[in-house]
């Protein structure tokens, strides 16, 4: 009866267990959440600890989270948006641009694969996109120059990650649903945080390149095929318009004039817009991007309906509380718990994408993360409400920051596989862990940079 006892009392436990060991085995992450819900909630009702009631309780937490949550209408905009950037050959022209204004600039073409990251970010939030465009578009043209590998593939690997961070990011918009705060107070301290790693990035580059000459050589002039009385032309058709288009995203958001459902309205209506513009728009293309956006928008609210299930009955099982009096039974307070999550982090990203960090960890320690308390280090706000949101949206920037090298660190970095499925064959495996080192080190001290000084962050979103 005691062995029964305790398999009751760690099922949630188990649960967890079982979804991290089907995650390493390999299947598909919406499945393995769905499935690791109904399985353990049956168990649930065998040991009478789950009602067979609250499986109907699924519907309605999914209908109300996704098919009601007019906040998340914005990632299938954004979603098609940055396609749309892609596929109708924008961002490419973006890119070659870039690599003009700034050819003349030791590691310019690595600043300028940094700057288009940057960019892309700002147009897309989808790093997949992002990471095997550039790779497609600037690697070839970097090794050609006789960029060293390592180098090459480290800055297109880390700029392409920006997508999670600056805003309009997917991530962003999932965070702030989970923990009820504002969608453009989370956005405006992000700003900061992305343009500084972003700087960071091409200040490291800089150094190499002088340190280093060989590592960045300058473009030859035949690198870059283009006349020079071209150029103003190219920034105002190529550079010009999705510039725009992103300060109008970016700004009706932050200055509250739009919402960021209306946003990502209006970034995809201008991307399609840009599209026929440059007269790139066609039936088979347009088909293309609608079919590219379909999946990837099933495949991101599928995990976000399985993981609302896997949460209901994790915590359903009494999961919540575990964790809490393990979280108590160590002590730990508001600075030591901010470590800890912190650390779980950065260690998860070593084997899990972001979507199921958020959408897993969060849920599950949502309850003492409300209770974290910094002080007059965080914020010197007055009211009780006040003090909260600031404390959220700092904590949510440094998650942010956190599950950005969830894309950069080995075995299970998505972004360098990403880059490999695309980089050519001569381009080692070996080459890229060692190239994304430098820039996995760069964003965390973006992390204690923000740690250390929350204004950072906090300072735009209080406008």
């Amino acid at each position: 009866m005691e062995f029964i006892d305790i398999i009751i009392e760690y099922l949630p436990i188990f649960m967890f267990l079982a979804m991290g060991i089907l995650l390493f085995i390999g299947y598909p992450v919406g499945f393995i959440l769905g499935g690791v819900a109904v399985t353990f909630g049956v168990l649930g009702i065998l040991f009478g600890v789950f009602k067979p009631i609250h499986f109907f309780n699924f519907i309605p937490r999914m209908w109300g989270f996704s098919a009601e949550n007019l906040i998340l209408v914005a990632i299938p905009c954004f979603i098609f948006m940055g396609i749309m950037m892609e596929r109708s050959g924008i961002a490419n022209d973006l890119l070659f641009t870039t690599q003009v204004l700034l050819r003349k600039v030791a590691g310019g073409l690595a600043m300028a694969v940094t700057v288009m990251g940057t960019v892309l970010a700002a147009m897309t939030g989808i790093i997949g996109a992002s990471v095997t465009m550039m790779t497609a578009l600037a690697l070839p043209t970097m090794l050609q120059q006789k960029y060293s590998p390592a180098l090459a593939t480290g800055v297109i690997a880390a700029s392409g990650t920006l997508g999670i961070l600056i805003p309009p990011s997917i991530m962003l918009i999932i965070m702030a649903d989970i923990m009820q705060v504002s969608v453009g107070s989370l956005f405006m301290a992000a700003v900061t945080p992305g343009l500084i790693l972003a700087a960071l990035y091409i200040i490291f580059i800089g150094i190499w390149a002088k340190m280093d000459p060989k590592v960045a050589p300058n473009l030859t002039k035949d690198a870059l095929k283009f006349d020079q009385r071209d150029l103003p032309k190219m920034i105002l058709k190529a550079f010009l318009p999705p510039v725009i288009l992103i300060a109008l995203i970016k700004g009706s958001i932050l200055l509250g004039w739009a919402t960021p459902s209306e946003a990502g309205a209006v970034g995809a209506f201008g991307a399609t817009m840009l599209a026929l513009i440059a007269g790139k728009l066609n039936y088979p293309m347009f088909k293309s991007v609608l079919h590219s956006s379909g999946l990837t928008i099933a495949m991101v609210f599928l995990i976000i309906l399985s993981a609302t299930c896997f949460a209901y009955v994790f915590r359903e099982l009494g999961g919540d509380y575990i964790v809490e009096d393990l979280i108590h039974a160590a002590g730990l307070g508001s600075w030591g718990l901010l470590f800890l999550l912190m650390g779980m982090t950065f260690c998860l990203g070593f084997f899990l994408d972001w979507v199921e960090i958020t959408l897993i960890i969060l849920p599950i320690f949502a309850p003492l993360v409300k209770l974290l308390d910094f002080g007059d280090h965080v914020t010197t706000a007055t009211t009780s409400f006040e003090v909260y949101n600031e404390t959220m949206v700092w904590f949510l920037v440094l998650m942010a920051i956190n599950l950005q090298t969830s894309f950069l660190t080995p075995p299970f970095g998505f972004a360098l596989f990403y880059l490999k499925g695309v980089a050519p064959p001569e381009v080692k495996t070996l080459s890229i862990y060692r190239g994304v080192v430098p820039f996995v080190i760069i964003q965390l001290i973006g992390l204690c940079i923000v740690i250390y000084e929350p204004e950072v962050a906090l300072a735009l979103s209080r406008f």
